[in-house]
């Protein structure tokens, strides 16, 4: 193993947001992600041809843990979604649209719903309110890839960009970092 293998830890994560294009494309340009997929998380089925089966629309991410952690990864996915918001990102409309992470790795759940915690508790207190963040923090029962045309879309198709519910300067706003590391 070569000294630059012993120092990175890569890990995984599912994260849900609305719509997997925008979602996709925000998380992909983030310092520490080295992989994302767009998929479906906890559904029933095996397979993308069949009737919505519970679902949430979500992005496999693999990330560098000496780069990011996992409340890192929290902190800036809220910057793209409404976090108080049940089944609905933008335009989006359905439980298939729900926010959540999901994760094989028990140690990751918790340290999500740590942090969640801790940011609601924030949150609150800043605005005087008591506003539950809707984010679920479930295990990962199963992970479909959704079809081709739907991994990297709106890189392949930026057009496609007016169906996003991420504003398009927060949509970029990481990927100049990365070009420049």
């Amino acid at each position: 193993m070569t000294k630059k293998e012993q120092s990175v830890s890569i890990e995984t994560i599912y994260l849900a947001g609305g719509c997997l294009w925008g979602v996709q494309e925000f998380l992909k340009h983030l310092p520490g992600v080295i992989n994302t997929e767009a998929g479906r998380a906890n559904g029933l089925t095996t397979s993308t041809n069949t009737d919505y089966d519970g679902y949430a629309e979500c992005v496999k991410t693999v990330f560098d843990t000496t780069i990011v952690t996992i409340e890192d990864l929290i902190h800036y996915f809220l910057e793209i979604i409404d976090p108080y918001s049940i089944n609905k990102q933008g335009n989006d409309v359905g439980e298939k649209y729900r926010t959540g992470l999901y994760s094989t790795d028990q140690n990751h759940l918790l340290k999500a719903k740590n942090c969640i915690t801790k940011i609601e508790q924030a949150l609150n207190d800043k605005n005087k309110t008591k506003k539950e963040i809707a984010i679920e923090v479930l295990p990962l029962t199963n992970f479909i890839p959704s079809d081709a045309e739907h991994q990297d879309r709106l890189t392949l198709h930026p057009s496609d960009y007016s169906y996003c519910h991420i504003p398009l300067d927060l949509l970029y706003k990481y990927k100049k970092i990365i070009s420049n590391i």
